[in-house]
């Protein structure tokens, strides 16, 4: 704990690279210390199951309780953290009924690892994905969904990107798999401060939550916003490149890995950070940027059968596009 402090404290230095579990730190602290309050709940929430977030902090004698996060200024907006119980539809389901009630706060919830997320399915089905389309009943809520296959068993790996995109229809949701602190940061406050009610479905990282490469740096959090398709900034002359990788997620930084042992100025690597609804534009204007391209690929870490790959191959395809 005193090792995270100490390197969150380097933000008053104007030296700090800040981590994912800082951006969530900083995007729940602005929101509370704007009037935003702030819910979240999971299996393991205050402390991550990671043990990234300590948003807890426990008194080692007395056992007392201390939140960092109440404690920013006079007048805030109250930040909560459940350890909720094994029983993922009765929670979700309270939360959803939590959002709908309480629209002017974030509420989220997290699954201990993504595949949790299957005991709340029929929450998923008939409420989280439907409502507004079944009973004109918006909703905001937030899934914090850990996602990624590092060896952890097939369960553990997969949060079924492929489920949540099977269940989007006329923007009924957003689903994103971000791949900086900054875009997290970015993502969660879009949430409140944009205008429309709609579930937000997050596809977190787990092995990225320490990566020496997953910071972003304070001017990236107070200034821009969410960038729904990131560009790969290491091209010099997009007119070299032949070919044109886009992927979403974790897998993102094992190519990144791969190019830095074999360097190849004819490859650009195009980071999806928005599923759905999906951005058109931004990869339309991708595409034209590099027109020199032959080959367009689609690149996961999942199965072919799971993953994005069946609900991005046909946006690939589309005219304005392909």
């Amino acid at each position: 704990l005193q090792r995270i402090l100490d390197e969150r404290a380097l933000l008053l230095e104007g030296d700090a690279k800040i981590d994912w579990s800082f951006a969530e730190a900083l995007a729940f602290g602005t929101l509370v210390a704007e009037g935003t309050p702030v819910r979240l709940s999971g299996q393991d929430s205050g402390r991550g199951t990671f043990s990234q977030r300590h948003a807890v902090l426990y008194d080692a004698t007395s056992g007392a309780e201390y939140v960092p996060l109440n404690h920013i200024r006079e007048g805030q907006a109250p930040f909560s953290v459940y350890d909720s119980l094994l029983s993922e539809a009765a929670v979700l389901g309270f939360e959803f009924g939590y959002s709908v009630a309480d629209p002017l706060a974030l509420v989220l919830w997290e699954a201990q690892f993504g595949d949790f997320a299957n005991g709340a399915q029929v929450i998923i089905d008939q409420f989280l994905a439907g409502s507004e389309a079944k009973w004109q009943q918006p909703c905001d809520l937030v899934l914090l969904l850990p996602h990624g296959y590092e060896g952890q068993g097939p369960e553990h790996s997969s949060a079924r990107i492929e489920r949540f995109l099977q269940l989007c229809a006329e923007e009924n949701m957003q689903v994103v798999n971000c791949t900086t602190p900054a875009q997290y940061f970015h993502v969660l406050r879009r949430q409140m401060h944009d205008r429309q009610r709609k579930p937000l479905i997050i596809f977190t990282p787990k092995s990225l939550l320490r990566h020496p490469k997953v910071v972003s740096m304070p001017g990236e959090l107070t200034g821009g916003e969410f960038q729904m398709v990131l560009d790969d900034q290491q091209v010099a002359d997009p007119s070299a490149v032949k070919r044109l990788l886009f992927c979403s997620g974790k897998v993102y930084y094992d190519l990144l890995a791969e190019l830095s042992l074999h360097p190849n100025p004819s490859l650009a690597i195009v980071r999806i950070e928005q599923l759905y609804p999906f951005p058109h534009e931004h990869v339309a204007a991708i595409v034209q940027k590099y027109a020199q391209a032959r080959e367009m690929v689609w690149c996961q870490e999942e199965p072919q059968n799971q993953g994005a790959w069946y609900q991005i191959r046909h946006q690939l395809d589309r005219p304005a596009v392909g």
